[in-house]
């Protein structure tokens, strides 16, 4: 059984607006159009939607609790007029970011809210991914866009952009791991302890060959997929660790300690990427260029 819209739509106003007069002039119909497209609506669900023996017309039990449905598939088929009308304009349907914990500009939480303003019926994905998982990210399409630290090359199917915001990396360890207790740690001592340290998750050979041949002393280095990870890694004292120093602010800000050594911490670049094989929706090319604003 199908239910025309317009019925629906007479139904609802003639009950917001007690008759079917007043309905009529707020959908700018005739009276006998409306009233008739309320009987046919009565006669298609089998029930009377309204006691007519009234001057006005008063909906009946039944109307009453048939009226917050009404409403709800008039709700969704505007909806869905919305989206039909998105989508027929190029807006894409979601927008997926591999963004690296690198990157943490004193402006995302704006550029976010922001977007939502924009867009506020378009799915958001964000993807924490690192170095080379963001480049294959965007690269595969499962992202549209990726921040990152900065590189020196990317493959010839992107394209890249320096952002203005400098991320700060530091040396970390638990309070009680023994290089915590130097006053000034040297390189030295840093080989001599284990190292915490990024490793994308390999998902095949081709990807192992992009980070090249594994550390020598393998006892040596322990590796995890996110600085999160790492962060907890380093907190439980397995080991030290380079963390962006937003995030051992934010997390950890008793656990770990920042170590002091030659020239830590540092202030590295981050760049936005994107595909050049697949052109950006109106989203994706709003957040490409908000990032990029100093």
């Amino acid at each position: 059984m199908s239910h025309s819209l317009d019925a629906l739509s007479a139904f609802v106003e003639t009950c917001a607006a007690g008759s079917f007069s007043a309905a009529a002039r707020k959908l700018g119909k005739s009276q006998s159009t409306v009233s008739e497209a309320v009987a046919n609506l009565e006669i298609d669900l089998g029930v009377t939607l309204f006691d007519r023996s009234h001057r006005h017309p008063v909906p009946s039990a039944a109307g009453q609790a048939l009226l917050a449905q009404a409403r709800e598939v008039l709700s969704a088929s505007e909806r869905l007029a919305r989206a039909a009308s998105r989508l027929s304009g190029g807006q894409e349907p979601r927008l997926t970011v591999a963004m690296s914990d690198t990157y943490q500009s004193e402006r995302l939480e704006s550029i976010l809210a922001e977007l939502d303003r924009r867009y506020p019926d378009m799915e958001f994905e964000c993807l924490i991914s690192e170095d080379a998982d963001a480049v294959a990210a965007v690269q595969r399409g499962r992202a549209q866009l990726g921040l990152l630290a900065a590189r020196e090359d990317y493959p010839a199917d992107l394209e890249h952009a320096r952002l203005p915001d400098l991320s700060e990396i530091t040396l970390v360890a638990c309070r009680e791991h023994p290089l915590a207790a130097l006053g000034r740690v040297t390189p030295a001592d840093l080989r001599a302890a284990r190292e915490l340290r990024i490793a994308p998750y390999v998902r095949n050979d081709a990807r192992a060959a992009e980070r090249g041949p594994a550390p020598a002393g393998a006892g040596r280095y322990w590796s995890a997929p996110s600085y999160l990870m790492l962060l907890e890694m380093a907190a439980m004292g397995f080991g030290w660790t380079r963390l962006p120093r937003w995030l051992v602010a934010r997390f950890a800000p008793g656990n770990l300690v920042e170590l002091r050594a030659p020239g830590w911490p540092q202030r590295i670049p981050v760049d936005v990427v994107w595909s050049n094989q697949r052109k950006l929706g109106p989203a994706g090319a709003w957040l490409l260029e908000s990032v990029q604003q100093a």
